[in-house]
């Protein structure tokens, strides 16, 4: 199993990134693929999880400014982040498990113990 992220960098806060995850090594569409990030310090927290089937959940504190997708030609999870915050900057990381909750609701943030695959992770920065 490989996860590949991309597409971090440094933008000013009310831009826009859009991150990337090549997943490869396992059948896409049975598993739960999740965007956690980490604050310098703090555990890795759920920011958008998509299930097998579809179903989405945000982060209350996401919601309605980041949109979780996959592209499923590509084998992608993807992440469009708008309106950015400095608040946002954290690293971002891909990661993806099977037979687990798949949400990032409150009560399931701090979730990350439950994934056992993980990309690199990509770096954003939002400056105010």
């Amino acid at each position: 199993v490989q996860l590949v992220e991309s597409g971090g960098g440094s933008v000013q806060a009310g831009g826009s990134l859009r991150l990337s995850c090549v997943a490869s090594g396992f059948t896409y569409d049975d598993v739960c693929m999740t965007w956690f990030r980490q604050f310098p310090g703090k555990e890795r927290e759920g920011v958008a999880s998509i299930r097998g089937d579809g179903n989405i959940s945000y982060a209350p504190s996401v919601k309605d400014r980041f949109t979780v997708s996959k592209d499923g030609a590509k084998h992608s999870l993807l992440l469009q982040m708008n309106n950015l915050r400095p608040e946002d900057t954290a690293m971002y990381y891909c990661a993806a498990e099977s037979r687990i909750p798949c949400t990032v609701a409150p009560g399931w943030r701090l979730s990350s113990h439950l994934y056992n695959y993980w990309g690199q992770g990509t770096q954003v920065t939002v400056s105010s």
